[in-house]
């Protein structure tokens, strides 16, 4: 099946960039894997512009397919998802203003700001707002849960999370290669909160492109790492 023109765009963009890289890389978790994803490099503007058209065609395309799904406001979690939903929120109006016109974006501080507004949160309210988090990746989902957590206490009501990228494999473990089904760390999320859980690009994805372009060698050694890692989610 043909990846939309959105994800086959930011998939060529992150080639070019360099974000999406084919070879061998040992990951924090020690698995050797064929490729390397860094979303961290999209701090230029063309690449800004190209990921944050990538998550608002995400969430768009999301809901098309799920007339329910609703959101007040894109949260970017401190520090990496602030410039994500920032520039998120515009592509949203851009592509339908009636719809995300009024779409909000907020973020946390590290620290509580003790004069002025003061308070944790900068830019809209989270309280009685459906909020949409907007992150690069989810690993071991450490992180996610503390901006979960920062949402609930702020008296918002999450409805979703979207990402850069879903490896799409198991969870590490002690006996990492005894093959025994594990969840990922997003279906875990996923799981526990109810909730859908959107990425850009899945290691699927990356798959079909690379089998597009002819590239034998590299796309032998994803189908063998998705095989040997794949979650049970």
């Amino acid at each position: 099946m043909a990846l939309p023109e959105y994800k086959q765009a930011f998939l060529k963009d992150c080639v070019e960039a360099g974000a999406l890289k084919f070879g061998t890389f040992t990951l924090k978790s020690k698995r050797i894997s064929p490729y390397f994803f860094n979303a961290g490099l999209f701090h230029r503007a063309d690449l800004l512009r190209s990921i944050s058209s990538a998550y608002a065609h995400t969430l768009q395309a999301h809901g098309t397919a799920d007339p329910s799904f609703h959101f007040d406001v894109l949260f970017g979690p401190a520090y990496k998802g602030i410039p994500l939903a920032a520039a998120t929120v515009d592509k949203l109006a851009s592509l339908d203003t009636q719809k995300y016109g009024k779409t909000s974006y907020s973020f946390n501080r590290k620290e509580a700001k003790t004069h002025g507004e003061g308070g944790n949160i900068v830019g809209a309210s989270l309280a009685g707002r459906k909020i949409v988090i907007v992150d690069d990746v989810i690993t071991a989902g450490t992180a996610i849960r503390e901006a979960i957590d920062i949402i609930a206490k702020e008296g918002g009501e999450l409805v979703g999370i979207v990402v850069a990228f879903d490896r799409l494999e198991k969870t590490p473990s002690a006996t990492d290669d005894d093959g025994t089904p594990r969840p990922s760390a997003i279906g875990e999320v996923r799981k526990q909160y109810g909730i859908p859980v959107l990425a850009i690009l899945t290691l699927d994805d990356v798959v079909e492109y690379l089998r597009g372009l002819g590239s034998e060698d590299d796309l032998r050694r994803l189908d063998e790492y998705r095989e040997k890692y794949r979650a049970s989610d």
